[in-house]
């Protein structure tokens, strides 16, 4: 064997360790995913938008998380029997109104009971998505985000205040444009979360919420507590199962070189290692 077939060789098993990395990983989400569906007899489905990458020499050459999530989810739905309940896994900083409302209408009308895990944080889109669950369980430390429309970088409810507090003849014509769209957003935005809450509620709480979360009370990264969304009536509750976390910690961050969070992974409790306790004893 000559040093050229031992370069190719060494270039093929660099080539393919990235991949077969993906695929053991993969492996133990199905598992992991299996496992949490036979504890619940429910289908578990997972949206979770984390960057994935693999390393070919040091840079990132593939993202993994699909950007079709409304198709896929919808099309995990329908093939889910009506009686069996659905557990939807969310981790998202949120997406597209349309594609969020297709999944939120989708999850609303199934018949058996449906259930959003929100481990982290699932804001904006992934709010309205968890609104349209029976029931949302949070992390203690997880938050949700209000759903008020943006317009490009601008909140919409922002935009509508220009023209409100301005003289119109003050305005430029493509903000009095944005200030119309705007108020179409609103209205449509609000419309659209009545009808998710509408059998969940009484109507003046309909009202309340959809106002509250869609017309721009806080600014639209504003973090929506497990407290807080208890105070405004959302049906949440902390008691979240371990292997959520477990399937969470299957979905990492891109490789960096440069750690900036580190700690010791394994269970510290009270009272430490017995064993190390009564060494240094004696």
């Amino acid at each position: 064997m000559t040093g050229f077939d031992i370069f190719w060789i060494f270039f093929i098993l660099m080539t393919l360790q990235p991949l077969m990395r993906q695929r053991f990983l993969e492996a133990a989400r199905q598992r992991m995913i299996e496992k949490i569906e036979k504890q619940r007899n429910s289908r578990v489905i997972l949206l979770v938008h984390r960057q994935e990458t693999m390393s070919f020499f040091g840079f990132p050459v593939m993202r993994y998380i699909d950007i079709n999530d409304s198709e896929q989810v919808i099309r995990a739905i329908h093939m889910t029997d009506p009686d069996v309940p659905i557990d939807l896994i969310l981790h998202t900083p949120g997406g597209l109104v349309l594609a969020s409302l297709q999944i939120a209408k989708a999850l609303k009308r199934h018949k058996a009971k449906t259930t959003v895990f929100v481990p982290h944080y699932a804001m904006s889109g992934g709010t309205l998505i968890a609104l349209a669950a029976d029931e949302i369980v949070m992390d203690e430390h997880a938050v949700l985000g209000p759903v008020d429309p943006q317009l490009g970088q601008y909140p919409a409810a922002s935009i509508v205040k220009v023209k409100k507090e301005k003289p119109v003849d003050k305005i430029d014509d493509q903000t009095l444009i944005l200030a119309d769209v705007s108020e179409k957003a609103l209205k449509q935005m609000k419309e659209q979360l009545k009808e998710l809450l509408s059998d969940k509620y009484p109507p003046e709480k309909v009202e309340e919420l959809a106002e509250i979360m869609s017309q721009g009370r806080w600014t639209h990264d504003y973090p929506i507590t497990y407290e807080e969304a208890k105070k405004l009536g959302l049906p949440v509750r902390t008691d979240m199962p371990s292997e959520i976390y477990q399937l969470m910690n299957l979905f990492p961050q891109p490789v960096r070189y440069q750690p900036s969070v580190m700690f010791d992974p394994t269970p510290k409790k009270a009272g430490g290692n017995k064993i190390e306790s009564l060494l240094k004893g004696a």
